[in-house]
């Protein structure tokens, strides 16, 4: 038993009882009484001396740590870790380093979070202990883990020091964050930082500048993502990025491009994309069938059916090998597309190859089939996009250009029918009772020197008396007659001949066509009015010329013609205005966002709400910061924080920091300087 005054000496001795209790705990494992000094015998002998407690302790406590390290026993390593920091602080780089990666390799969410924890306290009290391939590996396992929030925050940590991951790991990185939505936003603001930092290296000519730039995989990745998340207008500002990098666009960024436009109407940069596009070898056919669903989708968008049949016919062309080798030189130079408007000086220009592939790339484009098909080595129509072909022409009454397009297409067995496509059109028409409109292409098509097979006659005949129009069937045997179809009057034996080939039609799936033609009338109504598309191009133009007089004069127009705006007319309006510095219009043409919201006509989303914040950050309408924050939280829409935070301080770091409340003078300034707290402690700004 210790006496009492043994015990003090003991705890004034030695300030591992001051410091972590119990000791047994420390040294589980070990001979206690060994490294107790008051059970050892006082000698001046020199083969007697008394063990120093302090370096004992310490001794001890860094073996077990790379002990439990060595043999990858995290739990014991994180309770070792724990104690020494307690007694002695931090121990050497490279076993904090260690330590930080072996809980990385965990699987556990919660050993995730604490090494996630540790960093961030690290880093807040001794940056340098942590080295960046470290910091890597962390957002790394992080992001496997399916934590982007944490791993972003990693990542951005790493930034702040002037480090970035290599364009390898970060891909890898990117890769898994961008899985989600959430993840996806942060990933694209974490790539506009980036790249920010990139070109302020840059400009400053900053020899490892290179090292930094976002490489064309990174890019493909978030933009793939937001194509998935129809995050348009994140995706606009990244090819726009894309081009302020001068990041190159390959073959799969061509095709996610071309969706990225297409969520945002842009049909102009669709069509210079199509000039490099239709250019290929037969070899890539196959990879544009998106670019060619996705601009054929605009053109129907526009209701612009004469683009759409000319789109058709060139993609037809553009499989002749003649016309591939008088294009082939043109590839070889570098080619630019512009966003915006290739006849603007200012125009931003993204360089693409449109015949770079990268096979062993980790990014699957996923595309839909809906418009255009990949079949026998060539791009064909879908029935769906042929029922569009036959709305359109039928709506506007121009059968006979129909007839031509069917004929055209058919000719080049460029249909999913192949070269039924004519006889499918017209058994479709006659199914939806289109009587009229499947003879008038009967009657081009014998016309144009194509006539069709009695089949198709005895149907429409069939038609015709069924619904009682006895005087259309007459007329039409006659026609047959002329083009020696039949030899005499329509007998009842033909009448059973064509009722076989009604059921052979039905069974082999021909309805199809009809089918599709159905289900395009009935969502027709739900479909946006063309006017709009065509308005937002127009203000798209003038906000890029800087032309926001111009842009204003087409939304007010559009507004008093009753087109509903979408977030595609305000995004737009915002950055022309936004690009001139004119942050207060930005404050009114958010009255009308939110008017338009109020009355369901309008729907926000987290990318215009993104956009918004960040103008008003920029401009100081804190009321305004805090209103649409409210509106986010209203939607449960996760904010990214480190990027508010950081425009603030870029901006306004030291306003109203001094400033108590004794010391204001007016109201406004009192509502502003609430308005600036209320956000600050939002962000999380001391």
């Amino acid at each position: 038993m210790i006496l009492p005054f043994a015990k003090y000496i003991l705890f004034r001795n030695n300030l591992l009882f001051r410091k972590v209790s119990p000791l047994p705990r420390i040294f589980q494992g070990h001979d206690y009484e060994q490294f107790n000094p008051l059970q050892q015998k006082f000698s001046t002998s020199d083969h007697c001396e008394r063990l120093s407690w302090e370096r004992s302790n310490k001794e001890i406590l860094l073996e077990k740590l790379k002990f439990a390290l060595r043999n990858h026993q995290v739990h014991e390593a994180w309770e070792s870790f724990q104690d020494f920091r307690s007694l002695y602080g931090y121990p050497e780089v490279h076993l904090v380093n260690q330590l930080i990666v072996q809980l990385s390799y965990s699987s556990s969410h919660v050993w995730m979070r604490k090494a996630c924890d540790l960093v961030l306290q690290i880093v807040g009290e001794k940056s340098g202990l942590i080295h960046a391939d470290t910091l890597t590996k962390h957002a790394l396992s992080l992001a496997r883990l399916q934590m982007p929030s944490p791993a972003s925050v990693i990542l951005r940590l790493m930034l702040d020091k002037g480090c970035v991951p290599s364009m390898h790991l970060l891909s890898l990185v990117v890769f898994h964050i961008v899985k989600t939505e959430i993840g996806t936003h942060l990933a694209s603001n974490y790539l506009f930082q980036i790249c920010d930092f990139y070109n302020c290296l840059n400009d400053n000519k900053v020899h490892h500048a290179v090292t930094v730039k976002p490489d064309t995989l990174v890019f493909n990745l978030v933009l793939d993502a937001c194509v998935r998340f129809k995050l348009s207008l994140k995706g606009l500002r990244l090819i726009e990025l894309m081009s302020l990098t001068g990041t190159m666009a390959d073959a799969h960024s061509i095709v996610i491009i071309s969706q990225i436009l297409e969520m945002n109407g842009l049909r102009d940069e669709m069509q210079e994309l199509k000039d490099h596009v239709d250019r290929v070898s037969a070899a890539y056919v196959c990879h544009y069938r998106q670019f060619y669903d996705s601009l054929l989708s605009l053109h129907y968008k526009f209701n612009d059916i004469d683009a759409a049949a000319k789109l058709v016919l060139d993609m037809i062309n553009s499989h002749n090998c003649n016309v591939k080798k008088e294009y082939g030189k043109h590839l070889q130079n570098p080619c630019f597309i512009a966003i915006g408007s290739p006849n603007l000086r200012t125009a931003l220009k993204v360089h693409i190859e449109p015949e770079i592939l990268c096979k062993d790339s980790v990014l699957k484009v996923e595309s839909r089939q809906v418009l255009i098909i990949y079949r026998g080595g060539k791009l064909v129509l879908s029935n769906r996009a042929l029922s569009k072909f036959i709305i359109g022409y039928k709506k506007d009454g121009r059968i006979v250009e129909l007839s031509k397009l069917l004929l055209s297409i058919q000719g080049e067995l460029c249909s999913v029918a192949g070269s039924s496509l004519c006889f499918n059109v017209i058994g479709a028409c006659i199914q939806l009772g289109w009587l009229e409109c499947a003879h008038d292409i009967l009657d081009d098509l014998e016309t144009i020197g194509s006539p069709m097979g009695r089949d198709v006659y005895m149907l429409l005949v069939s038609a015709y008396q069924k619904g009682g129009m006895q005087r259309e069937a007459k007329a039409l045997v006659k026609q047959m007659k002329k083009v020696a179809l039949l030899d005499k009057e329509l007998s009842d034996d033909a009448m059973d001949e064509h009722n076989v080939c009604e059921e052979t039609l039905n069974a082999l799936g021909k309805a199809d066509l009809a089918i599709a033609l159905a289900q395009i009338l009935k969502d027709e109504d739900q479909t946006v009015f063309p006017l709009v598309y065509n308005f937002n191009a127009s203000i798209f133009f003038f906000c890029k010329a800087r032309m926001i007089e111009d842009a204003l004069k087409a939304y007010r127009r559009m507004v008093s013609m009753k087109v509903q705006p979408t977030s595609q007319t305000v995004a737009f309006l915002i950055c022309g205005y936004s690009s001139l510095g004119m942050y207060r219009e930005i404050t009114i043409l958010w009255g009308d966002i939110k008017r338009f919201m109020k009355s369901d006509s309008l729907v926000g989303s987290r990318d215009l709400y993104e956009l918004l914040l960040l103008n008003f950050l920029r401009g100081g309408y804190f009321e305004r910061v805090m209103e649409v924050i409210s509106h986010m939280k209203d939607h449960n829409m996760y904010p990214d924080k480190w990027i508010y935070k950081s425009e603030f301080l870029r901006h306004h770091k030291n306003l109203y920091r001094s400033l108590e409340a004794s010391n204001i003078r007016t109201e406004a300034q009192s509502k502003r300087l609430e308005h600036v707290q209320a956000f600050r402690k939002w962000v999380g700004i001391d």
